[in-house]
């Protein structure tokens, strides 16, 4: 099977072509552009290198969240256009699980996390147990001092990964580590990996199907409802 990966959950834009699970190739960018200026080229780019043809694709697998509202808008908005447009399937990742696709080792406890704003993060966790990705806890939005707490706590060791520049500053607990910059940021090869396993265990659907998981509202609806309220 050939899976187009795409993930726009972050500043990073990815995309990616796998075959099941061997990556064929990728494409990231790391500059804060804008994902509605750069996604479409780096996609046509990805073909024009590789010379495959999009008629030999056989599934887009996405990232839908949590992450950036807009970024996952877009990343989702052009998967499932492209499905459509190529009558295909599409599989909806999350973005945290993505993310211990990047570490696939057995032993300890990963934990991605990302900026939630306002001083909170996204975190999940996950454990690798003979080949095959578990959460061990369920995805959640927590505090800075929260966090450190939850890592702090955990009896194995733990990898950080994901957008952590705000807490290289902190004292990480004796049993968290950071992983290393190139596997730290969500990857559409991951996704891809990802989107063939759930593919695989029936998870594909058609296109315009698929919800972005933001976990928590965005701003912009806080906002309104609090304008809402004062009526």
């Amino acid at each position: 099977m050939l899976i187009l990966g795409i993930d726009t959950a972050t500043k990073v834009c990815s995309v990616a072509l796998c075959r099941d699970k061997e990556p064929v190739a990728g494409y990231e960018i790391n500059l804060g552009r804008t994902h509605s200026e750069g996604l479409l080229p780096q996609l046509n780019q990805l073909f024009e290198r590789t010379g495959i043809k999009k008629r030999d694709i056989d599934l887009i697998a996405v990232s839908i969240g949590p992450g950036s509202f807009t970024g996952l808008r877009i990343g989702l908005a052009t998967a499932e256009a492209i499905a459509y447009a190529w009558r295909i399937p599409i599989c909806g990742v999350d973005t945290l699980k993505a993310m211990a696709y990047n570490l696939p080792i057995e032993g300890v406890v990963m934990a991605p996390v990302l900026d939630a704003q306002k001083g909170n993060y996204y975190l999940g966790m996950y454990e690798w147990r003979k080949g095959r990705l578990s959460e061990t806890k369920q995805a959640a939005v927590v505090g800075g001092e929260k966090l450190m707490e939850k890592l702090g706590s955990v009896n194995k060791q733990v990898v950080l990964m994901g957008e952590c520049e705000k807490l290289f500053s902190q004292k990480l607990p004796d049993n968290v580590a950071i992983a290393p910059d190139q596997v730290r940021m969500p990857k559409a090869t991951s996704v891809a990996i990802a989107g063939f396993e759930q593919a695989a265990a029936g998870g594909a659907v058609e296109p315009f199907a698929i919800d972005i998981n933001y976990i928590r509202r965005s701003e912009a609806e806080e906002l309104w409802e609090k304008k809402q309220k004062k009526i």
